[in-house]
């Protein structure tokens, strides 16, 4: 038989997914399995939302909608933009899609020729790198570690840029790290991108989740320009607790809106049109069952950082934003386990926490940070509590 496309060699299966999925089998065989690697809530989708997928079911909108979405949902994250980001769009920019990744995807896709370079902060979200090799684009690592909160400067990114740089991703705030950007800094980052002309793919799918009086500013917000040169990729996944539901969105330019909905014509059509119903009431609702899960993620979040930095070998900033610690573990380098494995690497003890005390915790390796790993902590509070002495039983054996 002849051989697959050459293109499936740019790209690797996410990590995180491949995690999450082996911690499941390993439960399925009955061993008792603590995640850390989920990248979803652990709560229900608030009743408001599912009442008005139930009450479309009913009503009978079960067909095909317009491919970069229905009137109303373009209209919800237009009264959205405005409500939560000061930003005001038309409908025809915005564009409706099968998730924040689907969104993201085909803004690589829309944008990229072959060749052309794009800046990616590291620690970075596993898939970026990936969806811009397929796109034809040239990844350009920008390092960040705990030093800097896991921040890049708006001097690395004027240093890094070049005449084939085109477009700058900002997550903010980000997984896997939970930093985000002050408004000062991203100030000094538009600056330098419009020195270089940089397009800005500004991923903002945690903003709600946020601690400490930290307020999400989109660097969209921040001037016409701003409005002009980035595209927000957004959705409802992870402030809504609907990653099933399977909506993302992303607002920007027309003409490259209209690019995103061209490839989205031939590729996927349009989301599921009961998703477009409940999201509609998401946007336009209340956001008081957001902080409902705030207050929980928060007090998770007060935990784990105080007791992994009690544990000899690691260290951990409190993160701004989203639901993840990104703890540094290079102090465990160079131990050695009981059954003689010296801990080299981030993917070596995260291995070995799986293997030997069935504890499932995703690499740094996978976001372009070795020596570090990253942690979920949306599960409950009792599972965290346990996962940690875990680790600490471990660690305590190491020699």
């Amino acid at each position: 038989m002849k051989n697959l496309a050459s293109r499936m060699d740019l790209i690797q299966p996410s990590p995180t997914l491949a995690l999450t999925a082996k911690a499941k089998v390993m439960k399925a065989d009955g061993l008792d399995v603590i995640g850390f690697g989920a990248g979803e809530p652990d709560f229900d989708t608030p009743q408001h939302i599912k009442n008005a997928a139930i009450e479309a079911i009913n009503n009978g909108q079960t067909k095909y909608t317009p491919v970069p979405g229905t009137i109303e949902l373009k209209d919800a994250v237009i009264y959205k933009l405005n409500r939560d980001n000061e930003l005001t769009y038309s409908r025809d920019q915005i564009i409706i899609g099968n998730g924040g990744k689907h969104c993201l995807y085909n803004v690589f896709m829309a944008l990229l020729n072959e060749g052309d370079e794009v800046l990616i902060p590291a620690p970075y979200w596993v898939s970026y790198p990936d969806m811009v090799a397929v796109s034809g684009g040239k990844s350009v690592i920008l390092p960040a570690d705990d030093s800097t909160e896991f921040k890049v400067t708006a001097q690395q990114i004027d240093e890094a840029a070049n005449s084939k740089t085109k477009i700058l991703v900002l997550n903010s705030p980000s997984n896997p790290t939970g930093s985000a950007y002050t408004k000062d800094e991203l100030e000094s980052i538009l600056a330098v991108c419009e020195r270089h002309d940089l397009y800005i793919v500004s991923d903002e799918i945690y903003e709600h989740l946020v601690y400490d009086g930290y307020k999400h500013i989109s660097i969209a917000s921040l001037s016409e320009d701003a409005q002009n040169r980035t595209i927000i990729c957004s959705g409802a996944s992870k402030c809504y607790s609907m990653t099933g539901w399977r909506m993302g969105f992303a607002a920007g330019p027309s003409n490259i809106i209209k690019a995103m909905g061209k490839l989205q014509s031939q590729s996927t059509s349009n989301v599921c049109s009961i998703t477009q119903a409940a999201c509609v009431a998401a946007f336009r609702g209340s956001l008081e069952p957001v902080q409902t899960m705030l207050k929980s993620f928060d007090e998770r979040r007060h935990y784990l950082v105080s007791a992994l930095n009690n544990i000899e070998g690691i260290s951990c900033l409190s993160p701004k934003g989203a639901f993840y610690v990104f703890p540094n573990v290079t102090g465990l380098f160079g131990k050695q386990t009981p059954n003689g494995k010296t801990i080299e690497s981030s993917q070596d003890f995260c291995l070995y926490m799986l293997e030997e005390h069935q504890v499932a915790i995703v690499h740094g390796e996978a976001f372009g940070a070795p020596g570090f790993m990253r942690m979920s902590y949306a599960t409950d509070l009792e599972t965290i509590k346990r996962g940690v002495e875990r680790i600490q039983n471990a660690i305590s054996t190491f020699k």
